[in-house]
């Protein structure tokens, strides 16, 4: 393939990588358990499309950016964090008094995509990650970004398969449980500590040296 290198290593590695669970795939849970199949979905369409949008920036030079600014990178992280801690705390403050089948209703599908393409785009580790693994697997001689383009794509979309995958089992062996109005109101609680737990634990990133 041109200008790309060792890419059956490279996809082995990424499928991989993608079942390591991280921030996204805690995320993915979260939601899923909290909010059921569809808001599972897309989550994980937010979060993918996230991914590709930072394999647009590192195809484009863009993201070397964030690696040589520690003011871009903090400003990044800081965001992240907020906007996290931003959607466990109204989580944990929901008072709506609705049942789980009324809020499933009441599903913003649209916010729920966007909520998970902005956990993505402000997570500094991920555009980091991308920096560092993408040209591991392209010639040094390669010019211009469809190596970087490819092998992006191929990431994104083994990591699609996995967190639909996970997106549909934590929905489905969760569902008896939202269906129990107490029950649905404590996992909506519990996803809230845990976007706030993912807020605190992206404040520790370190900007690269």
């Amino acid at each position: 393939m041109t200008g790309i290198i060792n890419y059956p290593v490279f996809l082995m590695t990424g499928i991989l990588l993608n079942l390591i669970p991280g921030a996204d795939t805690m995320y993915i849970i979260g939601r899923s358990v909290a909010q059921g199949r569809k808001a599972g979905i897309y989550s994980v369409l937010g979060i993918i499309t996230g991914s590709l949008v930072h394999t647009l920036l590192v195809a484009f030079g863009l993201s070397l950016v964030l690696t040589k600014s520690l003011v871009l990178f903090n400003a990044i992280k800081i965001a992240g964090v907020l906007y996290l801690v931003y959607l466990g705390v109204r989580m944990l403050l929901d008072k709506s008094g609705l049942t789980p089948a009324a809020a499933q209703a009441q599903l913003n599908l649209k916010k729920v995509f966007v909520q998970g393409m902005l956990t993505s785009l402000t997570n500094p580790k991920v555009a980091l990650f991308f920096v560092a693994f993408l040209p591991q697997f392209i010639d040094s001689n390669a010019s211009g970004p469809l190596p970087f383009l490819i092998l992006g794509l191929t990431f994104s979309l083994t990591g699609l398969v996995w967190c639909l995958g996970i997106a549909f089992f934590a929905s489905v062996f969760t569902q008896k449980l939202r269906e129990n109005e107490r029950i649905g109101n404590l996992l909506n609680k519990i996803t809230g500590v845990i976007f706030i737990g993912m807020g605190l634990k992206l404040l520790q990133t370190k900007a690269p040296q």
